[in-house]
């Protein structure tokens, strides 16, 4: 195919007017073809900008029966967003009734069903298919793309939106395999076991796990905390959103636009701390310090939870009510590496066994391993993993040399560790 390709203009605007010029990509007279992998946040955004551009000829393959993606899949106690609910959703649909300043999963979830029906996206959605693999063929100049039954689907353009949390990580512990109770990564939560009166152990104490620790604590006999490193921890300052504030954001459009964007000012003072700034760091790290010292009154556990590296060196956490949790009679925190699992626990490194009838991974994402497990294969069938033997780059985040028409939303390289990855959708 030798046509020209015509690009509609996608406004940057906020809202997007309808699209009134040529109706699509075109290759001359015949509409393009494209694919998007995944229906999260990054899917769902571009169907709904595409639809917006006139652009219909678009497919989502989700591998689920429902879209959502990591805000599907973590059903944990406890899920909420580490972002402000008001940056944490579309600034051409702009949510002014969310219940808290940080919003819980199901609410983050059915905000996305709400953009799908909204935007007429659902019916452009494969539910139930995963790709396998994809393959240009540069005779036609088009994607070939596999499904896991089989079945093959050739589009013009291939998007992946797949995301860097989908895939849990489990560590690799001996032993591991012949642990007789149940266990489970909190991404992949099993609502099918009774917690009460049991004895858990959770290893890892990061991001997932201090949302999730609190809400099982008080249900369980003995919480086993499993601690690699500490991590610096804020307080969160979560609230419900009164009544009179969501009529008033309701009625006042501009009123949440201003909120919104005082809160992407107030997140985006935090990135010197990531580059080095001192001042800053010494601010947060004051701020921590005091946030323990007053939640935490044991000085011997306090001690174990002051982190090792400087303020930014690692992703800072918010909870309200994690070191509450730790300061319970019935959890303990241990800090001594594991050396393997037995049929009902833990031995640690220090020879001490740690009972468990449960073993929960808080081990967060392979968020490296970019579109695993698809084979990806571009001009001269080089695959995207080999390219990628030395580290994922990619030009803008977007697209790779030598993968024509194949692009990625939130690619390598693009994460943050300060503010909304909303914005840079």
């Amino acid at each position: 195919m030798n046509a020209t390709l015509r690009w509609p203009k996608i406004s940057k605007g906020c809202p997007l007017p309808p699209f009134r010029g040529t109706p699509g990509w075109v290759y001359g007279e015949t509409m393009a073809s494209i694919a998007i992998i995944g229906s999260g946040f990054s899917g769902l955004c571009l169907g709904i900008q595409l639809k917006r551009a006139g652009i219909e000829s678009f497919t989502i393959f989700e591998k689920s029966d429902r879209l959502g993606g990591t805000w599907r899949d973590n059903t944990y106690p406890g899920a909420a967003c580490d972002v402000p609910s008001f940056a944490y959703c579309f600034s051409f649909e702009q949510k002014t009734d969310w219940s808290r300043k940080w919003s819980p999963q199901d609410e983050i979830r059915d905000y996305m069903e709400h953009c799908a029906r909204k935007y007429d996206v659902l019916r452009h959605i494969r539910f139930s298919t995963e790709i396998a693999g994809a393959r240009f063929d540069e005779g036609e100049s088009v994607w070939r793309l596999r499904t896991t039954d089989g079945e093959e689907i050739t589009v013009d353009v291939l998007v992946s939106a797949v995301g860097q949390l989908s895939r849990p990580h489990i560590p690799d512990i001996p032993g591991i395999e012949d642990f007789r109770g149940e266990r489970f990564h909190s991404a992949r939560w099993n609502r099918d076991v009774d917690l009460s009166g049991k004895h858990v152990a959770v290893i890892g104490n990061a991001a997932s796990a201090i949302q999730f620790v609190p809400q099982i604590a008080p249900r369980v006999q003995q919480l086993t905390v499993f601690q690699r490193s500490a991590n610096w921890l804020l307080p969160r300052g979560d609230r419900a959103y009164s009544e009179r504030e969501k009529r008033l954001f309701g009625r006042l459009p501009f009123l949440a636009r201003l909120y919104r964007r005082w809160i992407w000012l107030q997140l985006e003072m935090r990135f010197p701390l990531f580059r080095g700034n001192r001042l800053i760091a010494a601010m947060v790290r004051r701020l921590a310090e005091r946030n323990l010292r007053e939640q935490v009154a044991d000085p011997r556990l306090r001690e174990v939870l002051v982190p090792d590296y400087p303020v930014g060196g690692k992703r800072i956490l918010i909870s309200d009510d994690y070191y509450q949790a730790l300061g319970r009679e019935n959890v303990e925190l241990v800090t001594s590496g594991i050396d393997h699992v037995t049929e009902d626990g833990i031995v640690t490194r220090d020879g001490a066994t740690h009972p468990a009838d449960v073993l929960i991974f808080a081990t967060g994402f392979q968020s490296t391993a970019f579109l695993a497990p698809m084979r990806i294969e571009g001009r001269d069938g080089r695959s995207l993993e080999s390219e990628w033997a030395g580290g994922a780059r990619a030009y803008l985040g977007i697209t790779v040399a030598g993968f024509p028409n194949f692009f990625m939303m939130y690619g390598p390289n693009t994460n943050l560790g300060h503010n909304s990855i909303i914005f840079m959708i």
